[in-house]
């Protein structure tokens, strides 16, 4: 992180942003609504090229994470359309960012 007013990731939180972000599908989801601005998920899937089941399970994992957020919405016809945008957020990746965000590990998973 740059911004010494932002917090950095906690290690736990690092690893879930980290493993949400090691994915093509993924990175241009990010990508679409960082350029786009948010949009809902039939949209977004015709914009990517993808189904929306697969586009479901990527942003379920990105909000896991803490890289989306959604917010339920009725459309003027009644139709309930979740809508997805990029939440803010920026990596700096150091060796002294890692130590840091390691030393609040709480698993050992590999």
């Amino acid at each position: 992180m740059t911004d010494t007013n932002t917090p950095r990731p906690t290690g736990d939180r690092l690893l879930a942003m980290l493993a949400a972000l090691d994915n093509p599908h993924r990175l241009r989801i990010i990508a679409a609504l960082a350029s786009g601005g948010r949009n809902y998920i039939s949209q977004l899937a015709r914009d990517l090229g993808i189904s929306r089941p697969l586009l479901h399970l990527h942003l379920q994992k990105l909000e896991h994470a803490g890289l989306v957020t959604s917010q339920l919405e009725l459309s003027h016809d009644g139709k309930a359309l979740n809508y997805f945008e990029a939440s803010p957020f920026e990596l700096l990746l150091t060796p002294a960012s890692i130590a840091a965000a390691a030393s609040s590990l709480t698993s050992n998973a590999d």
